[in-house]
């Protein structure tokens, strides 16, 4: 009976198992959510005569009843089917979802308009019409649904542009999207416009043919579309290719390009050049791209169907999503919507997230709830999401989790929108001389910050940080290393000025140098400019791209200014210029504001071990007798640091790992383990240690016998087979943290002493991925010496250290035993263990070879004759050189 009520917790414990599983699988799912496909007839163009038909799939509200209508918009290249997924979930919550694809897309007609006032946006106000006259969706007025819209890139503009155009619109989420889309793809980073822009030759390539039936360059987690930024995912999918059974894209009937193939006729030169587009958009593309200048039509046209045509007009509750890895549509597009929405007096929330359309992480849970929050508020109108919904929020990185070592996100909130311009500014002084640069011949080899497409390649992951600079084609001016940390909220600024004759094309990009000769691109993010250079010099101010970095303690700030990148259109012709600072310093934004939520584990993942802890631990104390902790001690030995006798352990193939191994260590010595490798001296380590098992023989620590998790074991400080940290946390937070989970008063630990032993200093308080192997090295010794243990086992504590640190080690070693502690040592360096230790055992092959006082060893070698070293003493006991 006794037994059996030992085992009840853990019978308890196991039947709440079970019950949890049973309950999840037989817990109902959610109401079913069904989809109505649809062919819309529309009529939209410059003098509403053309007839288009937009394929579109209708969800009722799951469960039945009325809902808010949400349009859900899809990707550049995508299709309704993008969003189909996102599209059920906001069923589920009670929407009713109406999803479509755009003109020439899938298997509507008509042709790419890009989001036009005249084309794209008719078509949606005539879809809210149709929507109207669903019973299944919630009315404000006749003919007037309370309808948000989401979307991202292509869905996101579409949603911007239509709720200035149609004030039925009630509230919006773009995604990664734009505000001009001429400034887009002509950036200038001085912001003289895209009139003088420098030409994203590869992403325009990319847009434009996308528009010929080839997959999707757009995407965003969630309700987004695709993660994973260009190339694929469900975004894609080649819907636009698709069209079997579609008409000609011009909404005149004829059979479709992808329709006419296969069935007799070949594509017309003109659907081969412009794939879907509209001809007059082809023409502008093909000019443009030839000569990499915009015309004046071409900024007209794209500035047509972005936001910034009709700043003023968006004054609905706004939801800004945009991605930090993104090259396409960087932060300062968000940023410029933000301003011009919450100029009208709109409520206006912005989210900087992981993702974009480099790639990166598409946070897809995560953008779902903030989506969802935001419609509940506005279309539900429900108070609970809004009363506690931060004005600004940026993803930013939390480390790895402990338990599965996969990468930990974090959201930093503020309850204002710092802008790019941050709450705060630094001046980080740079310096570095006036120096030349060459633009090649051909602009070829150029540099590469991002590569537009690549992710979509790699399969949307989280993209491949490349980020290379020519040899001869940039300047650079540097930052001393940071002495605290740095975090960048926003888009720094710095002052140049440029030496030479006629224009020059350049490229500025700050990088996070983490040590010499390694640098990162933040986001892979980099800003052109054009300026026309003077033998005296021309001052220019640059705008670098808005990030959202941490440099670290030690960093150092790089700024680098190139003549190409691969991503942009380089002029052909050669040419030589010299760039330096117009002022020396950096004048980088911050947002100390911002909070996050401290990083860990979730609570299952330490609360179900707990639990199975406790039963663990109610079983033993109800099944057996506690054992008294000094039942085996020896009260002769309760001041010997240790003992061993008759150690032994084989290998599974019955070779000795450890063959009969005794001796003795006494206080206040300094014991070298010597001996070569394979001679066996890790694996006493971790027998002594409690590790591993023993197969004969004892070990007694201070007259107790070691056994796995025996009390006396907390008399031994241990660094054994190389350091084990957590490379997110500090170095001062790696040892903390191992502290606390010893249980013992904080008091105890000596902290300060041990960080002296370290010798980091600033150093400590950096994250220990940033460790050189050495610092590793270092800071495991710190850690073994954490609570001045009685006895100190260092398994080979030299390497990665510099003679200097070695040298300090020994002073240190020899130190800590004489106040009354014991050290050992294990190394296969003889000079090391000369010159360190008091004492010495010598091992080869598991087996005792020799052991005593060092001065003895060398004495007795002295006597035989030999040169007295402690070398010539180890060669001539196991008779071969080492």
């Amino acid at each position: 009976m006794k037994l059996l009520g030992g085992r009840r917790p853990a019978i308890v414990l196991v039947a709440l198992m079970l019950l949890a599983t049973v309950g999840w699988v037989l817990w109902p799912s959610g109401p079913e959510v069904r989809g109505e496909d649809h062919t819309i007839t529309v009529v939209d163009g410059p003098a509403d005569d053309q007839r288009v038909t937009i394929d579109a799939t209708f969800f009722p509200p799951a469960g039945g009843g009325r809902g808010p209508l949400v349009l859900l918009g899809h990707g550049f290249g995508g299709s309704k089917q993008s969003v189909r997924e996102q599209a059920m979930l906001l069923a589920r919550q009670g929407y009713a979802v109406l999803t479509w694809s755009a003109r020439g897309f899938g298997r509507s007609t008509g042709q790419i308009a890009l989001n036009s006032p005249d084309y794209e946006v008719k078509d949606v106000k005539q879809l809210i019409d149709w929507a109207a006259k669903r019973p299944e969706v919630v009315l404000d007025a006749p003919g007037d649904p309370r309808v948000g819209m989401t979307g991202a890139s292509y869905g996101g503009a579409i949603a911007l542009m239509t709720a200035a155009y149609d004030t039925r619109v009630d509230a919006i989420v773009p995604m990664i999207t734009w505000h001009d889309l001429a400034d887009a793809l002509f950036p200038n980073a001085t912001g003289g416009g895209p009139e003088n822009g420098v030409f994203k030759r590869m992403w325009a390539g990319l847009f434009f043919n996308r528009g010929g039936g080839t997959p999707s360059i757009s995407g965003v987690g969630g309700l987004g579309g695709a993660a994973g930024g260009a190339g694929g995912g469900p975004d894609g999918g080649n819907e636009a290719g698709r069209d079997d059974a579609g008409t000609a894209p011009d909404g005149s009937g004829r059979p479709s390009p992808s329709a006419t193939r296969g069935q007799g006729r070949a594509p017309t030169e003109q659907e081969v050049r412009c794939g879907r587009f509209l001809p007059e958009i082809c023409d502008i593309y093909r000019q443009v791209a030839e000569t990499g200048t915009p015309t004046p039509e071409a900024i007209e046209l794209l500035r047509r169907s972005s936001p910034i045509s009709v700043e003023g007009r968006i004054r609905v509750p706004t939801l800004l999503i945009q991605g930090q890895r993104d090259s396409l549509f960087p932060l300062s597009h968000a940023d410029a919507n933000a301003r011009a929405i919450a100029a009208t007096g709109a409520p206006v929330r912005v989210a900087w997230y992981a993702g974009g359309h480099d790639g990166g992480d598409d946070e897809t849970d995560w953008v779902d709830e903030q989506i969802v929050a935001w419609f509940d508020r506005y279309l539900k109108r429900t108070d609970a999401a809004e009363a506690a919904a931060p004005a600004f929020t940026v993803t930013r990185d939390g480390g790895r989790d402990p338990g599965t070592r996969r990468p930990v996100l974090v959201h930093a909130t503020s309850g204002r929108y710092p802008g790019l311009a941050g709450t705060q500014t630094r001046r980080v002084p740079l310096a570095g001389p006036a120096q030349p640069v060459a633009s090649p011949p051909g602009g070829s080899p150029a540099a590469i910050s991002a590569v537009p497409g690549l992710a979509g390649i790699a399969g949307g992951g989280g993209g491949f940080g490349v980020a290379v600079d020519m040899p001869g084609q940039f300047a650079t001016f540097a930052s001393e290393p940071l002495t605290r940390p740095l975090t960048v909220t926003g888009a720094p600024t710095v002052r140049l000025r440029v030496y030479g004759e006629g224009e020059v094309t350049l490229f500025a990009k700050l990088y996070d140098e983490t040590a010499p000769g390694q640098a990162t691109l933040p986001e892979g993010q980099v800003a052109p400019f054009k300026v026309r250079a003077s033998g005296s010099g021309t001052d220019v101010a640059v705008t670098l791209p808005a990030i959202d970095h941490s440099f670290d303690v030690g960093h150092r700030l790089r700024l680098v200014v190139s003549t190409t990148d691969m991503a942009y259109a380089n002029p052909a012709k050669a040419a030589v210029h010299r760039v330096a600072l117009a002022e020396p310093a950096v004048t980088v934004p911050l947002a100390p504001e911002l909070a996050a939520p401290a990083t860990g584990p979730d609570a299952w993942t330490w609360a179900l071990p707990l639990a199975a802890v406790a039963a663990a631990v109610a079983i033993t104390l109800a099944g057996r007798r506690r054992r008294r902790e000094d039942r085996d001690a020896d009260p002769e030995l309760r001041d010997v640091p240790l003992v061993i006798t008759g150690l032994t352990k084989r290998y599974r193939d019955g070779e000795f790992a450890v063959n009969d191994l005794s001796f003795r260590v006494e206080r206040n010595q300094v014991l070298g383990l010597l001996g070569p490798n394979g001679a066996g001296k890790t694996t006493t380590l971790r027998m002594l240690m409690g590790l591993i098992h023993p197969d004969a023989g004892e070990i007694r620590i201070f007259g107790h016998r070691v056994t796995p998790g025996a009390p006396v074991l907390s008399r031994l400080g241990s660094f054994v087979e190389g350091p084990g940290f957590l490379p997110h946390l500090s170095g001062r937070a790696n040892l903390e943290l191992y502290w606390r989970a010893t249980g013992r008063p904080a008091e105890d630990a000596h902290l300060e002493e041990a960080l002296e032993i370290a010798g980091l200093g600033a150093a400590v308080d950096r994250p220990v991925r940033t460790y050189s192997q050495g610092m590793r090295q270092r800071l495991a010794i710190a850690q073994a010496m954490l609570g001045l243990p009685d006895l100190l086992v260092l398994d080979e504590p030299t390497n990665g250290l510099d003679p200097p640190q070695i040298a300090e080690m020994r002073r240190v070693l020899t130190r800590y035993a004489a106040d009354g502690r014991t050290v050992i040592v294990s190394s296969h360096l003889l000079a090391e263990v000369e010159q360190t230790c008091t004492h010495v055992v010598v091992m080869h092959r598991g087996r005792l070879v020799a052991t005593g006082p060092v001065g003895e060893l060398l004495g007795s070698a002295a006597e035989n004759g030999t040169r007295g070293r402690l070398e010539d003493v180890f060669l001539d006991l196991i008779g071969e050189k080492v």
